[in-house]
């Protein structure tokens, strides 16, 4: 598929995807969304990928949420086919098998905080604007904001911030632990490029079984997660990511990951 609405580039097995969408806030629309989903789906099968990062074009936006004109006119049954499409395409972004980063520009506004809140990290520019405004339209968050949201700082705030729809700044943010780093604006790009780095030359099945097992153990019994987490421990021995890193170790080495 050729894209227009994103930009996809690789480089040193760091895949950036920039949503491009400047005139419009970077909103989502059908075709970002489509586009989206088909790029995750090629990356899931990525042999050349080890981190993604999802940023908007532009210093204003990262995402203003999702473009309302593309409900106008269309029924309920319509719209529900629609949402479900962009809750598929964020359920395949969280799972994807390597660490995804939000790097958040500007505007992270209901559709918007939902994606970034799929992703795994979230650096922020000190410029953000985080929220969950859906309420003020009469609405609710749609694509997993009432879920991941309340799952990442809780249920009494999570109600809050959709209740009241108030928008909320990158510090306050932080503190709530719905972003991992603020820096100012200027330093979003390298402090992103830093951390996708550091995990690009990092233990990549290593870091698949962390990312599962933490993901996955939600949804369990404290008890059957970490049988989980003792089963995806042991099977990390059969990596050879192991034999590195026990290897640089032992001869006061930095390791060599795949």
């Amino acid at each position: 598929m050729t894209y227009s609405n994103i930009i996809v580039t690789t480089e040193n097995r760091i895949t950036t995807i920039k949503i491009n969408r400047e005139k419009a806030l970077n909103a989502l629309n059908e075709k970002t969304i489509v586009e989206l989903h088909d790029c995750i789906d090629q990356l899931s099968q990525s042999e050349d990928t080890k981190v993604v990062v999802i940023t908007g074009v532009g210093k204003k936006s990262f995402i203003a949420g999702a473009d309302i004109t593309m409900f106008e006119g269309k029924s309920p049954t319509s719209i529900r086919k629609l949402i479900l499409k962009l809750q598929e395409t964020l359920n395949k972004l969280e799972d994807l098998p390597f660490p995804v980063i939000a790097s958040i520009n500007g505007y992270c506004l209901g559709g918007g905080i939902e994606l970034a809140m799929a992703c795994d990290l979230r650096i922020a520019s000190s410029t953000a604007i985080i929220g969950q405004p859906e309420i003020k339209l009469g609405l609710i968050p749609g694509a997993g904001g009432t879920q991941r949201l309340s799952r990442i700082v809780g249920t009494g705030r999570a109600k809050e911030i959709i209740f009241l729809g108030d928008n909320v700044d990158a510090e306050s943010a932080k503190s709530f632990g719905l972003v991992n780093w603020v820096v100012p604006p200027e330093n979003l790009e390298e402090k992103t490029l830093k951390i996708a780095s550091r995990l690009a030359k990092g233990p990549s099945f290593a870091l698949n079984m962390a990312k599962e097992v933490i993901n996955r153990g939600p949804e369990s019994s404290l008890l059957d997660a970490i049988r989980m987490e003792a089963e995806l421990f042991a099977l990390c021995f059969a990596h050879e990511d192991v034999k590195e890193g026990v290897n640089a170790f032992l001869n006061k080495r930095k390791p060599n990951f795949k």
